[in-house]
């Protein structure tokens, strides 16, 4: 069942990775314009923010790309060497048509990456009805030490506290360093917002 504009009912609730996958894969033809139709802010707010850290020479991970919305708003910011992956192959097959990335893939829930980065981007990924809790760790044991990840947490996954509650045991472990984190529109039509969290391998 699907809401106006087609967008998934019910999307930021807690599901098995397979129902995920299938979601965003009946979701993906109209992904692009519903999103657009909400004024989805939080690429371009995580772009920015990365951009604030890292160089934009530098190769950058999208993980989670979806069909590429975050790879565009990377674009803008001058970061031109982009990796972008995503579960759902439907989504992938979208970005591909995009040529925004220099190389993309079809990955495995779960999988571990092919190599280490300087700088990882999450956009909406690790969050409630998405990627699990403990993604953000995979995320961090692949950034290189120094190494800068980007992510967002929505409203919803805030109000969770289980993504916060492994980011904090991160922290606490002297894993990485929060260099930012700011609340700002996420969905505009929908009145959400999202953290925008950067933070540092140490």
């Amino acid at each position: 069942m699907t809401d106006d504009n087609s967008t998934p009912a019910n999307l930021w609730t807690p599901r098995p990775v397979e129902e995920t996958i299938d979601v965003y894969r009946d979701w993906a033809g109209a992904y692009d314009a519903d999103l657009e139709t909400y004024g989805y802010h939080t690429p371009t707010r995580l772009a920015a923010a990365l951009a604030r850290h890292v160089a934009p020479e530098t190769t950058v991970l999208d993980f989670g790309c979806g069909t590429g919305i975050s790879g565009a708003a990377l674009l803008q910011q001058g970061f031109n060497h982009l990796h972008g992956t995503d579960v759902t192959a439907e989504m992938v097959d979208i970005a591909r048509g995009k040529s925004l990335y220099e190389k993309l893939w079809v990955g495995e829930p779960g999988a571990d990456l092919p190599r280490s980065y300087d700088a990882i981007v999450a956009v909406g990924v690790v969050s409630l009805g998405a990627a699990p809790p403990e993604t953000l760790s995979l995320l961090i044991a692949h950034l290189s030490p120094g190494g800068v990840l980007a992510l967002s947490f929505n409203d919803p996954t805030v109000e969770n506290g289980s993504y916060d509650a492994v980011l904090e045991g991160h922290v606490a472990a002297a894993d990485v360093t929060v260099l930012s984190r700011e609340h700002g529109p996420h969905l505009e039509a929908k009145e959400m917002g999202s953290d925008v969290i950067v933070l540092r391998r140490e």
